[in-house]
């Protein structure tokens, strides 16, 4: 495995390896004015959620690495405290990237990159109205990580309130993913698009504690055909699973019916049988295939 001694890099170094390896990152495209009411509009990558009660967003508009010059955005929020966090999806990622070009101050990049403005209902920057998602927040704090070049510069924002379009809710009134085309930055020139096709679902630990890999029976736990994910998914049932005696199932059958002659085949097979359940998220019916065994 290579080692790489962040004391030695350059800042561009340093942003290349960090920027490819913690990935995806979420985007905040975030809208401010100055103190004479001009408008901002820049997207940033280093950005989420970090509290929801008090309902705390942060990102970062860090000082260049080229010139340690600050951003307009980072002057806007110290001048009028407060921004508006526009959502970033898919159809208007290309007019978002345009928007990052470093215009000189006093440029409405609304305007270059050809988004409306939609003024918001709490806060003084305007919103862009394209996009689906809006978060209305006020500046708790401006908190300088250092005043060099690629230092980062955390905005510390409360949502004060969000406007969601109606056309990303489910029947249960909330935001469903799967209506979302959310994009991400990853490393250099790359992002990633979330759509309905690489989405999954992991269910989170039981209330009560999950009996853990340690408690896997040794044949399961050292298995060469389940994978770590298979192993966390049978690790996290309350108790131990007894064996159904009604269990019964043609594929076990045929597996006990050709392998029986070869226990070490058969097991393998069993457990390759136990991933593809795994793998379509029926943890009870795997349990009891390696039960078997």
């Amino acid at each position: 495995m290579k080692t790489i001694d962040f004391s030695n890099l350059s800042f561009q170094e340093k942003q290349q390896w960090l920027q490819h390896a913690i990935a995806p990152r979420p985007i905040c495209f975030a809208s401010t004015i100055d103190k004479d009411g001009h408008a901002n509009l820049s997207p940033f990558s280093f950005f989420n959620l970090f509290s929801s009660n008090p309902p705390i967003v942060v990102f970062s508009p860090s000082r260049r690495g080229r010139d340690n010059t600050v951003k307009h955005t980072l002057e806007n929020v110290l001048e009028v405290p407060e921004c508006v966090v526009n959502i970033v999806e898919y159809d208007m990622v290309q007019q978002t990237s345009l928007s990052s070009c470093e215009y000189p101050k006093g440029t409405d990049e609304f305007v270059k990159a050809g988004f409306t403005k939609q003024a918001a209902t709490l806060v003084r920057p305007p919103m862009v109205k394209e996009a689906r998602i809006k978060l209305e927040c006020k500046v708790n704090e401006v908190k300088s990580l250092g005043d060099i070049g690629g230092a980062g510069q955390l905005v510390i924002a409360e949502v004060l309130c969000m406007h969601v379009d109606e056309s990303v809710l489910g029947e249960d009134g909330k935001i469903d993913q799967r209506k979302l085309q959310l994009v991400a930055r990853l490393g250099g020139d790359w992002y990633c698009r979330v759509d309905e096709s690489n989405l999954f679902k992991v269910p989170k630990p039981n209330t009560q504690l999950g009996i853990g890999i340690d408690q896997l029976p040794e044949s399961v736990r050292n298995s060469t055909i389940l994978t770590g994910n298979h192993l966390g998914m049978l690790a996290n049932v309350a108790a131990f699973p007894e064996i159904d005696p009604a269990f019964a199932d043609d594929q076990v059958k045929q597996i006990f019916q050709y392998f029986s002659v070869n226990p070490v085949e058969m097991e393998k097979e069993l457990h390759h049988y136990a991933a593809a359940l795994l793998d379509a998220g029926d943890i009870a019916k795997a349990w009891q295939v390696l039960l078997c065994n």
